[in-house]
Protein backbone atom coordinates (compact mmCIF):
# COMPACT_ATOMS: atom_id res chain seq x y z
CA UNK A 1 0.00 0.00 0.00
CA UNK A 2 3.05 2.23 0.02
CA UNK A 3 2.38 3.28 -3.57
CA UNK A 4 -1.18 4.35 -2.71
CA UNK A 5 0.06 6.52 0.15
CA UNK A 6 2.71 8.04 -2.10
CA UNK A 7 0.05 8.95 -4.66
CA UNK A 8 -2.09 10.55 -1.95
CA UNK A 9 0.86 12.67 -0.79
CA UNK A 10 1.32 13.82 -4.38
CA UNK A 11 -2.21 15.22 -4.17
CA UNK A 12 -1.57 16.92 -0.82
CA UNK A 13 -2.76 20.47 -0.22
CA UNK A 14 -1.19 21.76 3.02
CA UNK A 15 -3.55 24.73 3.30
CA UNK A 16 -6.48 22.33 3.13
CA UNK A 17 -4.85 20.13 5.79
CA UNK A 18 -4.45 23.13 8.11
CA UNK A 19 -8.09 24.08 7.61
CA UNK A 20 -9.52 20.57 7.81
CA UNK A 21 -7.66 19.41 10.93
CA UNK A 22 -9.74 21.90 12.93
CA UNK A 23 -12.93 20.14 11.81
CA UNK A 24 -11.81 16.73 13.05
CA UNK A 25 -9.97 17.53 16.30
CA UNK A 26 -9.98 13.92 17.48
CA UNK A 27 -7.65 12.92 14.62
CA UNK A 28 -3.89 13.40 15.05
CA UNK A 29 -2.86 15.99 12.47
CA UNK A 30 0.12 13.80 11.53
CA UNK A 31 -2.43 11.29 10.23
CA UNK A 32 -4.04 13.83 7.90
CA UNK A 33 -2.45 14.14 4.46
CA UNK A 34 -4.73 16.93 3.24
CA UNK A 35 -6.29 15.85 -0.06
CA UNK A 36 -9.28 17.95 -1.05
CA UNK A 37 -12.49 15.94 -1.37
CA UNK A 38 -13.16 16.60 -5.11
CA UNK A 39 -9.57 15.63 -5.88
CA UNK A 40 -9.82 12.49 -3.77
CA UNK A 41 -13.13 11.53 -5.42
CA UNK A 42 -11.53 11.87 -8.85
CA UNK A 43 -8.58 9.74 -7.75
CA UNK A 44 -10.94 7.15 -6.20
CA UNK A 45 -12.91 6.83 -9.44
CA UNK A 46 -9.81 5.65 -11.27
CA UNK A 47 -8.37 3.73 -8.33
CA UNK A 48 -11.58 1.69 -8.05
CA UNK A 49 -10.71 0.20 -11.46
CA UNK A 50 -7.15 -0.73 -10.51
CA UNK A 51 -5.73 -4.10 -9.51
CA UNK A 52 -4.76 -2.65 -6.13
CA UNK A 53 -8.36 -1.96 -5.14
CA UNK A 54 -9.08 -5.29 -3.41
CA UNK A 55 -5.75 -5.36 -1.62
CA UNK A 56 -6.38 -1.81 -0.38
CA UNK A 57 -9.87 -2.62 0.88
CA UNK A 58 -8.46 -5.57 2.81
CA UNK A 59 -5.58 -3.61 4.34
CA UNK A 60 -7.42 -2.35 7.40
CA UNK A 61 -6.75 -0.46 9.55
CA UNK A 62 -5.36 2.43 7.54
CA UNK A 63 -3.02 4.99 9.06
CA UNK A 64 -4.22 8.12 7.31
CA UNK A 65 -7.56 9.91 7.43
CA UNK A 66 -7.34 10.37 3.66
CA UNK A 67 -6.90 6.61 3.20
CA UNK A 68 -10.13 6.04 5.08
CA UNK A 69 -11.93 8.55 2.88
CA UNK A 70 -10.51 6.86 -0.20
CA UNK A 71 -11.74 3.55 1.20
CA UNK A 72 -15.25 5.02 1.57
CA UNK A 73 -15.26 6.36 -1.99
CA UNK A 74 -14.09 3.01 -3.41
CA UNK A 75 -16.90 1.24 -1.54
CA UNK A 76 -19.37 3.69 -3.08
CA UNK A 77 -18.26 2.51 -6.53
CA UNK A 78 -19.15 -1.12 -5.84
CA UNK A 79 -22.19 -2.08 -7.93
CA UNK A 80 -22.99 -5.43 -6.33
CA UNK A 81 -25.19 -4.99 -3.26
CA UNK A 82 -23.95 -7.98 -1.25
CA UNK A 83 -20.31 -7.09 -1.89
CA UNK A 84 -20.98 -3.47 -0.96
CA UNK A 85 -22.59 -4.43 2.35
CA UNK A 86 -19.81 -6.89 3.10
CA UNK A 87 -17.17 -4.23 2.57
CA UNK A 88 -19.12 -1.71 4.67
CA UNK A 89 -19.46 -4.15 7.57
CA UNK A 90 -15.71 -4.70 7.52
CA UNK A 91 -14.95 -0.99 7.30
CA UNK A 92 -17.38 0.52 9.83
CA UNK A 93 -15.49 -0.58 12.98
CA UNK A 94 -12.43 1.33 11.75
CA UNK A 95 -14.15 4.65 11.09
CA UNK A 96 -12.90 7.08 13.73
CA UNK A 97 -14.38 10.46 12.82
CA UNK A 98 -17.64 12.08 11.75
CA UNK A 99 -16.37 13.29 8.36
CA UNK A 100 -15.42 9.87 6.99
CA UNK A 101 -18.64 8.47 8.43
CA UNK A 102 -20.87 11.03 6.77
CA UNK A 103 -19.34 10.92 3.31
CA UNK A 104 -19.94 7.17 2.91
CA UNK A 105 -23.23 7.07 1.00
CA UNK A 106 -23.41 4.27 -1.61
CA UNK A 107 -25.81 5.05 -4.45
CA UNK A 108 -26.77 1.38 -4.61
CA UNK A 109 -28.63 1.83 -1.32
CA UNK A 110 -31.45 3.55 -3.21
CA UNK A 111 -32.15 0.34 -5.14
CA UNK A 112 -32.34 -1.87 -2.03
CA UNK A 113 -34.38 0.17 0.45
CA UNK A 114 -35.84 -2.77 2.37
CA UNK A 115 -32.57 -4.67 2.62
CA UNK A 116 -30.64 -1.57 3.71
CA UNK A 117 -33.29 -0.73 6.30
CA UNK A 118 -32.88 -4.20 7.81
CA UNK A 119 -29.14 -3.54 8.03
CA UNK A 120 -29.72 -0.12 9.57
CA UNK A 121 -31.63 -1.71 12.44
CA UNK A 122 -28.62 -3.93 13.10
CA UNK A 123 -26.09 -1.08 12.85
CA UNK A 124 -28.12 1.00 15.31
CA UNK A 125 -27.49 -1.65 17.98
CA UNK A 126 -23.71 -1.45 17.59
CA UNK A 127 -21.43 -0.39 20.42
CA UNK A 128 -19.31 1.53 17.89
CA UNK A 129 -19.98 5.26 17.80
CA UNK A 130 -19.57 5.74 14.07
CA UNK A 131 -21.47 2.59 13.12
CA UNK A 132 -24.48 4.01 14.95
CA UNK A 133 -23.93 7.43 13.42
CA UNK A 134 -23.64 5.86 9.96
CA UNK A 135 -27.00 4.15 10.47
CA UNK A 136 -28.65 7.42 11.52
CA UNK A 137 -27.16 9.39 8.63
CA UNK A 138 -28.21 6.67 6.19
CA UNK A 139 -31.78 6.91 7.48
CA UNK A 140 -31.60 10.68 7.09
CA UNK A 141 -30.32 10.48 3.52
CA UNK A 142 -32.66 7.78 2.23
CA UNK A 143 -35.78 7.41 4.38
CA UNK A 144 -37.27 10.81 5.13
CA UNK A 145 -39.31 11.14 1.96
CA UNK A 146 -41.66 8.56 0.41
CA UNK A 147 -40.10 5.69 2.36
CA UNK A 148 -40.58 7.32 5.76
CA UNK A 149 -42.31 5.38 8.52
CA UNK A 150 -42.87 6.68 12.04
CA UNK A 151 -41.07 3.68 13.51
CA UNK A 152 -37.86 5.04 11.95
CA UNK A 153 -38.24 8.23 13.96
CA UNK A 154 -38.73 6.10 17.06
CA UNK A 155 -35.69 3.97 16.29
CA UNK A 156 -33.47 7.05 16.18
CA UNK A 157 -34.93 8.89 19.15
CA UNK A 158 -34.93 5.82 21.39
CA UNK A 159 -31.13 5.79 21.25
CA UNK A 160 -29.58 6.70 24.58
CA UNK A 161 -25.94 7.65 24.33
CA UNK A 162 -23.31 9.82 25.97
CA UNK A 163 -21.43 10.07 22.67
CA UNK A 164 -21.41 13.60 21.28
CA UNK A 165 -21.25 12.53 17.63
CA UNK A 166 -24.19 10.16 18.04
CA UNK A 167 -26.33 12.80 19.73
CA UNK A 168 -25.40 15.36 17.09
CA UNK A 169 -26.48 12.88 14.42
CA UNK A 170 -29.80 12.36 16.21
CA UNK A 171 -30.32 16.14 16.36
CA UNK A 172 -29.45 16.46 12.68
CA UNK A 173 -31.90 13.68 11.80
CA UNK A 174 -34.71 15.20 13.88
CA UNK A 175 -34.14 18.67 12.43
CA UNK A 176 -34.44 17.35 8.87
CA UNK A 177 -37.44 15.25 9.91
CA UNK A 178 -39.08 18.48 11.09
CA UNK A 179 -38.61 19.79 7.55
CA UNK A 180 -39.82 16.71 5.71
CA UNK A 181 -42.15 14.98 8.17
CA UNK A 182 -43.32 17.82 10.38
CA UNK A 183 -46.60 16.37 11.66
CA UNK A 184 -44.96 13.21 12.94
CA UNK A 185 -41.85 14.90 14.29
CA UNK A 186 -43.47 17.83 16.09
CA UNK A 187 -45.26 15.33 18.33
CA UNK A 188 -41.87 13.98 19.35
CA UNK A 189 -40.59 17.48 20.14
CA UNK A 190 -43.74 18.22 22.13
CA UNK A 191 -43.25 15.05 24.18
CA UNK A 192 -39.73 16.19 25.16
CA UNK A 193 -38.51 12.59 25.24
CA UNK A 194 -35.03 13.51 24.06
CA UNK A 195 -32.33 14.59 26.50
CA UNK A 196 -31.99 18.37 26.92
CA UNK A 197 -28.92 18.74 24.69
CA UNK A 198 -30.30 16.72 21.76
CA UNK A 199 -33.79 18.23 22.09
CA UNK A 200 -32.53 21.81 22.00
CA UNK A 201 -29.94 21.10 19.31
CA UNK A 202 -32.68 19.56 17.13
CA UNK A 203 -34.76 22.72 17.47
CA UNK A 204 -31.75 24.97 16.86
CA UNK A 205 -30.81 23.18 13.65
CA UNK A 206 -34.42 23.20 12.45
CA UNK A 207 -34.76 26.93 13.13
CA UNK A 208 -31.60 27.55 11.12
CA UNK A 209 -33.17 25.85 8.09
CA UNK A 210 -34.64 28.03 5.35
CA UNK A 211 -37.06 25.17 4.60
CA UNK A 212 -39.15 25.75 7.73
CA UNK A 213 -41.55 28.70 7.72
CA UNK A 214 -41.43 31.49 10.28
CA UNK A 215 -44.60 30.44 12.14
CA UNK A 216 -43.21 26.98 12.77
CA UNK A 217 -39.87 28.43 13.85
CA UNK A 218 -41.66 30.72 16.28
CA UNK A 219 -43.53 27.75 17.77
CA UNK A 220 -40.40 25.60 17.95
CA UNK A 221 -38.68 28.29 20.02
CA UNK A 222 -41.38 27.91 22.65
CA UNK A 223 -40.58 24.19 22.97
CA UNK A 224 -36.95 24.59 24.01
CA UNK A 225 -36.03 23.04 27.35
CA UNK A 226 -34.58 25.63 29.74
Amino acid sequence: MKSVIEQLFELQDLSYKDFHKKLIPNIDEDNIIGVRTPVLRKFAKEFAKSELKDEFLNSLPHKYYDENNLHAFVIEAIKDYDECINKIDKFLPYIDNWATCDLLSPKIFKKYKKEVYDKIKIWLKSDKTYTVRFAIVTLLANYLDDDFEEEMLTLVTDIKSEEYYINMAIAWYVSVALVKQYDSTIKLIQSKKLDKFTHNKSIQKAIESYRIDDDKKKYLRTLKIK
